[in-house]
């Protein structure tokens, strides 16, 4: 497979308390590896991994893993302005990370204007569950995701349950919305890059109905 090849780059950046297991999701989803130790995350850590949404379209996702400490913060928010998508990431059996999903969003829309940033809600080690130790109810993790207008989904990088699905689903709401408009290539932003804008064209659905303006966050 050659590595060089790609039509899109998507910049996702991943949000979330510290110990939510943001980089346990990360690692199992680009090297199908888990570690039940692994390193605190300081600062910002890369990743790459490559998925072909649909046929001849093929995606190079360059992740950024933030720390989730506060003292990082000042670090990490420099990398909010050019996210295309984010997964906000809370640990099933951790209330407090729960609570503070809000404040990660509010504050990549803070940092990310004029431009759009699309998330996924993700309800992570699942697993715990079967411990008897989940705190955080579907019910009103879904409650939270359809307030801020993202899909949610449940997942454990220990099992590897729904880790794929969690990345893809946002990765092809991204190409969805560079499809409908929602999303576009900015000169100066590199939230999405395109490896051939000239010769490769989106295939945008046709519509006689004008757009309706919306109030989704433009982040």
């Amino acid at each position: 497979m050659d590595l060089t090849l790609w039509q899109y780059q998507f910049r996702i950046i991943m949000l979330g308390d510290s110990t939510v297991g943001k980089s346990s999701m990360l690692k199992r989803y680009t090297e199908d590896l888990f570690l039940e130790t692994i390193n605190q995350t300081v600062g910002v850590d890369f990743y790459v991994h490559f998925l072909e949404v649909e046929p001849g379209v093929r995606i190079k996702l360059q992740f950024w893993d933030t720390a989730g400490q506060e003292r990082f913060r000042s670090v990490t928010r420099s990398y909010y302005r050019n996210s295309v998508g984010g997964l906000l990431v809370f640990d099933v059996a951790n209330r407090a990370s729960f609570e503070h999903v809000h404040e990660w969003y509010t504050e990549v829309c803070e940092h990310v204007k004029p431009h759009t940033v699309l998330f996924v809600l993700v309800g992570h080690k699942n697993d715990r569950e079967e411990a008897g130790e989940r705190v955080v109810q579907r019910a009103e993790a879904e409650k939270l995701a359809a307030q801020l207008g993202a899909p949610y989904v449940e997942a454990s990088a220990k099992t590897g349950h729904n880790i794929r699905e969690a990345f893809e689903l946002l990765t092809r709401r991204v190409y969805q919305g560079l499809l409908n408009g929602e999303v576009q290539l900015r000169e100066g932003w590199d939230g999405v890059k395109s490896s051939a804008p000239q010769t490769h064209q989106l295939r945008k659905p046709q519509s006689s109905v004008p757009e309706k303006p919306t109030d989704r966050c433009s982040c």
